[in-house]
């Protein structure tokens, strides 16, 4: 079951009617998508925190919109830098029957043995795109590393069975590795570059 967000038509994207909304406490956005043509909105910025809060990044949302409920996802959004306030926000309108694509965030889980005994873990890809129906899109990716050695990597292949969904990369596109400790990895520089001068 989806969450309820309230939203209201606004007219225009005038500068001065922007900055009229947000200080009054209101975020301005835009819905588009499945069988909506785009509409510029506003919602209410506790009321949308508490929502994301509930539902997370990817969560479907019930957004009612001048009397009808709309299910949609939070598409895209605009946020200030040094506030960490939204600024702006866009609701995909979603049939929920039907797969679309979406980027999942990658959650490492454990602590590598690689990095026990002194390696670098290198986070490659802090993002996954996958493609899945609306309610069925995970908040998170996770992918345990505990196992891992010096020069291991794990990929998405490995990870893509734990999940019912597509994955839209190679099987062996790394998602997280190992790499020697940074002294060693400045040595072997060094003798690579020794061997290339000698040759």
């Amino acid at each position: 079951m989806s969450t309820l967000l309230e939203a209201t038509t606004r007219s225009n994207d005038r500068h001065s009617q922007l900055s009229e909304l947000r200080a009054q406490g209101h975020i301005p956005g835009v819905v588009y998508g499945y069988k909506v043509e785009d509409t510029p909105i506003s919602v209410n910025g506790k009321d949308f925190g508490k929502v994301m809060r509930e539902v997370g990044r990817n969560g479907v949302i019930s957004l009612e919109l001048e009397g009808k409920k709309l299910n949609v996802i939070l598409h895209e959004y605009q946020e200030d830098p040094l506030r960490k306030e939204i600024l702006h926000t866009d609701f995909l309108v979603v049939d929920l029957t039907q797969e679309i694509e979406a980027n999942v965030r990658v959650e490492l889980l454990g602590e590598a043995a690689g990095v026990k005994n002194g390696g670098l873990m290198q986070h490659i890809l802090h993002e996954i795109s996958i493609t899945a129906k609306p309610d069925e899109i995970p908040e998170v990716i996770q992918v345990e590393t505990s196992n891992l050695e010096i020069g291991d990597s794990i990929t998405i292949g490995e990870v893509k069975g734990n999940y019912s969904i597509v994955f839209n990369h190679e099987d062996d596109e790394p998602i997280a590795s190992i790499a020697p400790p940074r002294e060693n990895a400045d040595a072997e520089a060094a003798e690579e570059e020794q061997e290339t001068t000698e040759e």
